[in-house]
């Protein structure tokens, strides 16, 4: 395995992977040679480059992690693809909808393991959700529900690349979470977003940023720093409808003193309602109206199928999010092992095509936005209603 790009999630990667057992980490590859010297020293990874093209010329190399900023996902997915290379890449999959669909019709064209890391689906609990609403045990599925809420942002001293549209896109707080809360949320439920009604908001629109990139957490009053306009949302409610039938609705916001990384997702049918939250993710609550409410805490023996295999530790102990994100990447590698034919991709494991679906998604809520808050309708594939679909 090879990784591309720097970061925070870089080393959530690499620790995963070595998780795994039989990978070896052999690369890292970052946008300057100092840069990628000492992120390889840092995680032990005996070899590094300054450009990521030279890590895709090794011939070693199976498999490319691609955890750059969103404005390189197409590119470098693009390239590692045409290199012959497995791909597990960060969400967003790209900036827009046709650079999504482009990397799914490539991927897929290839015959190659694409992989998106919606990590949240690697929860036990999740699975256990998703099965349960399968299986008929809630009824007919009537309200789909929930938030992503944060406060990184809520300091205008605070500024990320995510803002700047050039790199992070026409989105922030939407592509960078809300896209975890969509793709939940049609994955757990087994039905699609059909249309959409959002109102977007820039609750802190100047923004100061650091001269030195590396110190954008920093609370020192003194250090030099740029007024920058900010204009994509840090916050958004959406309403939603489901080719169910399922009305739905979700916030998102990263301005939110106090909420850390507060995902909720519940579902309602007409006969009972399960609630998944991140912050408290080894317990699923299952609501009765006609008998009483139980609470299901993360346990081996009383999961089933894809939940129970994603339980690595006995219960009463505590499993987290890299234990989540760990599930999601030892099924990429068991999909690459298996031959990466499309019947061979484990059910819960993220594609391409999933990664194209909640891009379009999120693409149809601007589009709502932007017509002054009214419905969008998304179509089968995707495809925001009037553009022609392309499979």
């Amino acid at each position: 395995m090879g990784l591309i790009g720097p970061g925070f999630i870089a080393a959530h990667h690499v620790d995963a992977v070595r998780r795994l057992g039989d990978v070896d980490v052999v690369a890292f590859a970052c946008s300057s040679k100092a840069s990628a010297e000492s992120r390889a020293a840092a995680l032990r990874v005996p070899q590094s480059h300054g450009r990521y093209q030279d890590l895709l010329a090794d011939p070693s190399i199976d498999v490319v992690h691609n955890t750059t900023p969103n404005d390189l996902h197409h590119a470098v997915t693009m390239a590692a693809l045409r290199a012959g290379k497995h791909v597990i890449c960060d969400k967003p999959l790209a900036l827009d909808r046709a650079q999504a669909r482009e990397l799914r019709d490539a991927a897929v064209g290839a015959g190659l393991a694409h992989v998106v890391t919606f990590n949240y689906r690697g929860n036990p609990l999740v699975q256990q959700a998703r099965l349960m609403i399968a299986a008929q045990e809630l009824g007919p599925i009537s309200f789909v529900h929930g938030h992503y809420l944060q406060d990184w942002l809520s300091d205008p001293a605070v500024y990320s690349w995510r803002l700047d549209p050039r790199r992070g896109g026409a989105s922030s707080a939407l592509a960078d979470i809300g896209s975890h809360w969509c793709d939940l949320a049609e994955h757990v439920c087994g039905s699609r977003i059909a249309a959409v009604l959002a109102d977007l908001a820039t609750v802190v629109p100047e923004r100061y940023a650091p001269a030195d990139p590396t110190t954008t957490f920093a609370r020192n009053p003194d250090a030099p720093r740029t007024r920058i306009e900010v204009r994509s949302e840090d916050l958004a409610s959406i309403l939603l409808r489901f080719e169910n039938g399922a009305r739905g609705c979700f916030q998102v916001g990263q301005v939110l003193p106090g909420h850390k990384n507060d995902l909720q997702l519940e579902v309602n049918g007409r006969r009972g309602s399960l609630r998944w939250r991140q912050e408290q993710q080894n317990e699923l609550w299952h609501g009765r109206h006609d008998a009483p409410d139980a609470l299901l805490r993360k346990d081996p023996s009383l999961l089933r199928g894809d939940a129970r295999r994603y339980a690595q530790l006995p219960a009463g102990h505590q499993e987290g999010w890299s234990d989540a994100f760990r599930n999601i990447i030892a099924d990429a590698y068991q999909w690459i092992r298996d031959g990466a034919a499309p019947q061979a991709k484990p059910v819960p494991l993220p594609s391409f095509v999933d990664g194209y679906r909640c891009q379009c998604v999120i693409d149809a809520m601007l589009s709502s936005h932007a017509a002054g808050g009214v419905w969008q309708a998304v179509t089968g594939d995707g495809a925001v209603a009037g553009e022609t679909a392309q499979t």
